[in-house]
């Protein structure tokens, strides 16, 4: 399916190299594409590992893996697949993961527990073990990728090549902390949004790199949505080499735990809004701001609610300051609030307040900012100190255009 790029995209960061890891791309030829679909990253011995994997009930074989992996906080090697899912092929999708494993594993002499594989693409379809292993042994004999190569090889119906980078300081050493991310459609995840792999060389233990990341991804993978479905393959992996020679943070209180858990976050949350940028068919990135609502918990589940509305959407996608759809939403969360303490603005504009509407309210300078492609809106509950932030994007006819026909 060749896409135009997304009018919302932004350029490729400039993502420096990190020590202990190497990547690689190869053909696998799993779809009728003219680029690469596989991916491998290699890791020095002692890599920590930590993960957070979607909660759907058909997920594949790799979350149901990956999640029993990270327990073991080591990791080897990553490989990823692109234009098949891998998911709902029952022994053959499992057969084809501890095929691809069990190749990497002989490779580098390690056990395959340690090599991380996610699939994304067409769900269904069991992954073709032939080009599996045809792939792999070619992505192993392969050339090193720089950070963009690796970006574009593991898309699908994305448009433009998702990275993002930030450093931190652990006492006296610099650590940096890169990122990558695929997701365009199939987003609205309950923990994390399609495959995204995280980077750093900072050493870490592996529990405080899955608490942070627990922690980061709560506020910014979670808080993402394009079309209201979660994916049955949503991974974020993060990968920390110890290469940078920091003393090793093992718990929040060490000296530095704080500014790389901002780091990270930063990370994450870059990522996160790059994916709604790509949004399929999206021409308008909105910020959906909820304040005074019961709990933060609350706050969160109104702005999805918002968030996911087909009708806020559209009305976005048409410019059109209809707040009384976002009045719809919020009532239909299925949380606290009072319709006479509800107030909702547009752009820092507000249109209603207290329940009613702005008695000198002027729609013009909403209607200004709605026709730009960088929409906010406000909502205050005005019943408690719970707040949430959450992206999204409008929905467009661009949207059925690209699903239409995803297969072919």
């Amino acid at each position: 399916m060749d896409l135009a790029p997304s009018p919302l995209a932004l350029p490729f960061a400039t993502l420096p190299q990190i020590a202990g890891v190497t990547a690689r791309v190869a053909r696998a030829h799993y779809k009728d594409w003219d680029r690469c679909d596989l991916t491998y990253v290699e890791f020095a011995p002692g890599t920590a590992v930590a993960g957070v994997f979607t909660q759907s009930a058909c997920a594949s074989t790799e979350v149901e893996l990956g999640r029993e992996q990270v327990k073991q906080g080591v990791a080897r090697a990553l490989i990823v697949n692109a234009g098949n899912s891998n998911a709902f092929t029952g022994h053959r999708g499992r057969t084809a993961v501890e095929q691809i494993a069990a190749q990497v594993s002989a490779h580098l002499g390690c056990a395959p527990e340690a090599v991380f594989v996610s699939s994304t693409g067409v769900i269904g379809v069991p992954l073709p073990m032939d080009k599996a292993k045809a792939g792999v042994a070619a992505v192993l004999d392969a050339e090193p990728a720089d950070w963009r190569d690796a970006a574009l090889a593991i898309g699908t119906t994305d448009t433009f090549c998702k990275g993002a980078t930030a450093t931190a300081m652990i006492g006296d050493t610099k650590v940096q902390l890169n990122g990558i991310i695929k997701g365009s459609g199939m987003i609205a995840p309950d923990m994390a949004t399609m495959l995204g792999y995280i980077f750093t060389d900072a050493a870490i233990a592996p529990s405080l790199l899955q608490q942070m990341l627990e922690d980061a991804n709560k506020r910014t993978f979670s808080c993402i949505t394009v079309d209201g479905d979660t994916s049955t393959s949503d991974t974020v992996l993060a990968f920390a080499t110890g290469a940078a020679g920091n003393r090793p943070l093992l718990e929040m209180d060490d000296a530095g735990a704080y500014a790389f858990a901002a780091a990270l976050h930063d990370v994450c949350r870059q990522l996160a809004q790059l994916v709604v940028r790509d949004g399929e068919g999206a021409a308008k990135f909105i910020e959906i701001r909820v304040t005074g609502a019961a709990s933060d918990d609350s706050a969160r589940n109104i702005a999805l609610a918002i968030a996911n509305s087909p009708l806020v959407k559209t009305a976005i996608a048409g410019g059109d300051a209809n707040w009384g759809r976002v009045v719809m939403a919020v009532g239909k969360a299925g949380e606290p609030a009072d319709r006479d303490k509800l107030s909702i603005g547009f752009g820092g504009i507000w249109a209603a307040r207290d329940g009613q509407p702005v008695a000198d309210y002027d729609e013009a300078p909403v209607a200004e900012h709605l026709a730009g492609d960088e929409i906010d809106i406000d909502v205050d509950l005005g019943i408690g100190d719970g707040r949430a932030t959450v992206w999204t994007c409008d929905l467009t006819h661009g949207y059925i255009d690209i699903n239409a026909d995803y297969r072919s």
